[in-house]
């Protein structure tokens, strides 16, 4: 809990640093919540827009962090285990913006702003679909992600991990795709997508501890594709998937024709998949959940190897208690900390 603390004062530190906390100014921009950016919203980026997502500019950021919040609050009142990747996802957005508020270190912050918008709401529109029980209008990557929290079937580990695959290999590339991967001087955004990799980084090692420290203990303790997940190793596949997202938007935009394009979208679709239930092999709390994965894989062209490593990977976390003890399911067991410490 000290790490915990020690990393809320420093946040607060650089926030105040930034102007954003203190004593309010009479003459402050209203707080405008993420419901009313919604309607004038689009992968068109507007400078000029009255829209503050439109225009990419900060108060964007802010909105969306308040609306992460606010989802957040109400998963983790409960030790619900779809807090986790809430977690994950608020606190990097956090980091994202103390970054691109740094002179520098994007080339065109504010069209960086405009994509974290359309990016989030990619992540809620899955989420509230989901919710609503619009399957249709849910990748099966993010279905994936939401039955594993919502049925406790996997560990920490796992939670974290299926929602950024599902945010990452998924959404990503039809993020880029949509909102455009060149500038209007026909120069690449390339370098300000690589640049994420930086605050990433540095976002990573608080997560875990917090994680670990409020609700899964064993969080970064499990193996996943043949070594201990931790901070350096997450990091490595983070860079993998996003650089692959970046190929994949170049496939879409590329597309000569509909079908093309459909095809490109379809296979990205399969990709995630592929991801999610290998995921969900290493890291499920009861063999059920890996049989059912299984047999969604044995439909899906995933290499063998591959299915192999993910087995391995079960084996070895169960040897290691990740997954719980012979006495107590590890999803009891998570819910039990959860309770007293979250």
């Amino acid at each position: 809990m000290r790490r915990i603390a020690q990393r809320s004062l420093s946040g607060a530190l650089a926030l105040a640093w930034l102007g954003w906390v203190g004593s309010a100014a009479a003459d402050d921009p209203p707080i405008v919540p993420w419901s009313a950016l919604l309607p004038g919203l689009t992968t068109t980026y507007e400078p000029s827009s009255a829209n503050l997502c439109q225009a990419g500019q900060l108060r964007c950021v802010d909105a969306v962090i308040r609306e992460m919040t606010s989802r957040f609050d109400a998963l983790e009142a409960t030790c619900d285990h779809n807090t986790l990747f809430a977690l994950t996802y608020l606190r990097t957005t956090e980091q994202y913006e103390l970054a691109v508020v740094q002179p520098g270190f994007f080339g065109d912050p504010n069209f960086i702003n405009h994509q974290d918008a359309n990016f989030a709401r990619l992540y809620f529109d899955a989420w509230d679909n989901y919710r609503a029980g619009a399957l249709g209008s849910v990748p099966r990557a993010w279905q994936l992600a939401f039955a594993s929290a919502d049925q406790k079937k996997v560990n920490g580990t796992g939670n974290i991990l299926l929602g950024m695959s599902a945010h990452v290999n998924r959404d990503l590339p039809v993020v880029l795709a949509a909102i455009g991967l060149v500038k209007p001087d026909g120069s690449s955004r390339k370098p300000d997508h690589d640049k994420v990799n930086v605050f990433l980084n540095q976002v990573i090692e608080p997560l875990f501890d917090e994680a670990a420290a409020r609700y899964d203990p064993l969080v970064d303790d499990a193996q996943i594709d043949g070594t201990q997940l931790d901070e350096a190793a997450l990091l490595q596949i983070l860079v993998g998937w996003r650089e692959q997202a970046w190929r994949n938007a170049e496939a879409l935009v590329s597309a000569a024709t509909p079908a093309a394009r459909a095809l490109v979208q379809a296979q990205i679709e399969q990709t995630a998949a592929i991801e999610a239930n290998l995921i969900i092999v290493a890291t499920a709390y009861a063999p059920l959940s890996v049989q059912q994965a299984l047999a969604e894989l044995a439909g899906l062209p995933v290499d063998p190897l591959r299915v192999q490593q993910a087995l391995v990977d079960r084996n070895v976390n169960l040897l290691h208690g990740v997954l719980g003890t012979l006495l107590t399911p590890g999803a009891i067991v998570r819910d039990r900390y959860c309770a007293a410490h979250g």
